[in-house]
């Protein structure tokens, strides 16, 4: 493996982000190195090997903040320190310095849309209505009856106000009512969160994942949203048992003047070489049109990845089509980063059904479509969803709605090293959350004796994108679905490929379009012949360069 200079992997390619394959880490579920049953920071960094060892440009890691861990790090009680759970600065310091000089960035998850009801600013926010930091959440009066100022739901159910008494008025939680929504259009708000991330720019990160990042304003004039068709709801955002899919999220988030704090932010991030963000776009009807908005030009963000697939529709060939077409027609100028699995949904294995053949045929295409990529932890193992029990859920989204919706902590749990060792080395005592026995068979160090397994599967493929830039920055084109096979061309000025996919388990023929093809290696294919039909076996994936 080769080893880079640190200041050099920070100068030496502004976009590297074009393209990027990014690995998540949920820094509760990687590695424990203290032995108290929880991932930390400084486990990352003993594992950075394995990760470096994918081929990967880059890691995102969940947040590690200062946290009464009530959204497991997504309810920030100190934006400027690492939570004794996860470790010291000094440890996140080492980390970056490993990671860099295995040749692998460091993005971070930063969560600027809300807060923890325990972070001194909303602390001294709920204390009067005069003080300084007053007006630094979403305050508002009740309704003459008393009933919350308007129909604003939360995600995770309910009410997205909560009285307090103090004030005699509610404030804001798009999620949990310990998470009061910081208010954006204060601009001291704005100056300080500005202020959090040059404070990590400082400490040597190499850009952000922004949480909720469509989230950050709200409606001044607080209008209530209006309702969503039932035949247009779907459940790509929150569980098909949540009021909140019932209406269309028109005040309540999106707001126009988020454009010019992007603009602010990314102003900031360019005072630093070679940093990039990539923002979550929580949208069901209009995440297309938002991700087009927000990395349209280079003042706006790098890139944003919205939920078409990351939902629970299987991507067939022509479903796969109507999201690329939207996104080459809504979105041609923007930059996508595309993810099947992440912390929030349930395993894409488990979510569409997927076999071991399925799978890799998924990946390949995951790898070969127009935009940069985010793979979650464990899925270049197989691992599917765990099925756990209620007295072992941790997740309050879970636990609100089961059984009907089982909440996050199946896609959560920990990564599986050895098969032969205590908790899979993950621990050296009982894990936050349990490993599976069907995680324990296909652990790291099983699948590491196999030059068949998934996971040799995910280096080769990784590598392919590599030795062919033009899946990561070429233009998409020509795409089509001819029943369950799936074909676009990805070009550059150089080299023009073929893409190929039978997203079925039947085989199934189909016309090879005109020119001389050459397959990779992983096709299995005896020859390309344009003049002859070709027989695609099941899950088959053709990766072919003109000659």
């Amino acid at each position: 493996m080769s080893i880079k200079d640190p200041k050099q992997l920070a100068g030496s390619d502004e976009d590297w982000w074009r393209g990027a394959v990014i690995y998540q880490i949920y820094p509760r579920s990687f590695q424990d190195d203290n032995g108290d049953g929880v991932g930390d920071l400084a486990g990352i960094t003993r594992r950075l090997p394995h990760v470096a060892s994918l081929g990967v440009d880059a890691i995102w890691i969940s947040p590690f903040f200062v946290s009464p861990m009530l959204d497991y790090g997504y309810d920030v009680s100190d934006y400027r320190d690492v939570d004794p759970l996860f470790g010291s600065l000094h440890d996140f310091e080492k980390l970056i310095e490993t990671a860099h000089s295995l040749g692998v960035r460091v993005m971070i998850d930063l969560v600027l849309s809300h807060t923890s009801d325990q972070h001194p600013w909303f602390k001294q926010s709920l204390s009067s209505t005069d003080n300084d930091k007053s007006d630094w959440y979403v305050w508002a009066d009740a309704l003459p009856d008393g009933s919350p100022p308007n129909n604003w739901l939360s995600i995770f159910g309910g009410s997205a106000w909560q009285w307090h008494s103090r004030r005699c008025q509610y404030y804001l939680h798009n999620f949990l009512s310990a998470q009061p929504d910081l208010n954006l259009h204060q601009p001291d708000v704005q100056n300080e969160l500005l202020d959090v991330a040059r404070f990590w720019l400082e400490r040597g990160v190499d850009g952000f994942r922004l949480d909720t990042i469509n989230f950050y304003f709200h409606d001044q004039s607080l209008r209530s949203n209006p309702a969503l068709p039932k035949e247009l709801r779907n459940s790509s955002i929150a569980p098909s048992v949540n009021p909140y899919n019932y209406q269309q999220h028109i005040y309540d988030k999106n707001q126009p003047e988020n454009l010019d704090f992007l603009k602010r932010l990314r102003a900031v991030m360019d005072e630093y070489p070679c940093v990039a963000a990539v923002g979550e776009v929580g949208d069901d009807q209009r995440g297309m049109e938002i991700m087009a908005q927000y990395t349209h030009g280079d003042d706006l963000m790098h890139m944003c990845y919205a939920f078409e697939f990351l939902s629970p529709t299987l991507p067939t060939a022509q479903r796969t089509v109507d999201v690329l077409t939207q996104f080459t027609e809504q979105a041609s100028e923007s930059w996508a980063c595309w993810a099947f699995s992440n912390h929030d949904v349930v395993r894409h294995t488990t979510r569409w059904s997927l076999s071991d053949a399925a799978q890799r045929c998924y990946l390949q295409l995951l790898l070969a479509i127009k935009g940069s990529v985010c793979l979650y932890q464990g899925e270049e193992l197989g691992l599917e969803e765990a099925e756990l029990t209620y007295e072992q859920l941790q997740d309050p989204y879970g636990i609100a709605f089961w059984p009907d919706f089982k909440g996050r902590d199946g896609c959560r749990t920990p990564m599986p090293w050895t098969i032969t060792a205590g908790n899979d080395d993950f621990s050296s005592t009982e894990s936050w959350l349990p490993i599976p026995a069907e995680h324990r068979v296909i652990a790291v160090n099983q699948q590491e004796q196999d030059d068949t397994s998934l996971l040799a599967f995910y280096r080769r493929m990784i590598a392919i994108r590599k030795r062919l830039p033009v899946l990561a920055n070429g233009e998409l084109e020509h795409i089509t679905a001819n029943g369950t096979v799936l074909q676009f061309m990805r070009t550059n000025k150089n080299s023009r490929v073929l893409c190929i996919f039978n997203l079925s388990d039947t085989s199934t023929d189909m016309q090879l379009p005109s020119g001389k093809w050459l397959a990779d290696q992983s096709s299995d294919l005896s020859s390309l012949d344009p003049s002859q039909k070709t027989t695609l076996a099941p899950w088959q994936v053709v990766i072919a360069e003109e000659q």
